[in-house]
């Protein structure tokens, strides 16, 4: 069984669940996120919170069980939070800068590259090295930091390229002579 899927979501103060059959909208300070629930799940609306039952006992819907609510808590926390996953540029002239909206990497090829923002992400540089990738919605920031990071992946032999904060690259011994 799940231990996840039985827990309650609470919704905190300023944070608005609406739940019309099997979707459901979360809207807070940070926006509005929409979620529809696949129709083995019931979802079950009280004063104190959500909670999900399964409609029926089969391995699917145990595995759906624990991941819709993983995926509504996090929309509820998105809302009144938000997320954030910060990136490190590593390399002899390697910087990122705002144009307006959308972001300008300077990443050792002979043109800029230019990602533009999906809705509802923001971008912060406090440092030309740094960036800081905010939205409600965790699984648009992670994507949106994974791509930036295919751009130029850390390498092997120097370490340059695009990382995530924290991030250890294993290095490798290059030649001998």
């Amino acid at each position: 069984m799940s231990r996840v899927g039985k827990k309650l979501i609470p919704t905190s103060n300023g944070v608005t669940v609406n739940v019309s059959g099997q979707d459901i909208s979360v809207k807070g300070p940070k926006g509005s996120l929409p979620f529809r629930v696949p129709d083995d799940i019931k979802i079950v609306q009280t004063a104190e919170g959500l909670t999900f039952e399964q409609r029926h006992d089969n391995p699917r819907t145990r595995a759906m069980w624990g991941m819709v609510r993983a995926i509504v808590a996090n929309n509820v926390k998105g809302v009144t939070e938000g997320f954030e996953k910060n990136l490190e540029l590593v390399g002899v002239g390697y910087r990122a800068a705002l144009k307006g909206k959308d972001l300008e990497l300077s990443l050792g090829y002979s043109h800029p590259v230019i990602y533009k923002a999906p809705v509802g992400i923001t971008f912060a540089s406090a440092k030309p090295t740094e960036i800081n990738i905010s939205g409600p919605d965790k699984q648009v920031v992670g994507q949106v930091a994974a791509e930036i990071r295919s751009f130029r992946p850390p390498e092997p032999y120097k370490g340059k390229g695009v990382r995530r904060a924290g991030e250890h690259v294993r290095r490798k011994e290059g030649k001998k002579k």
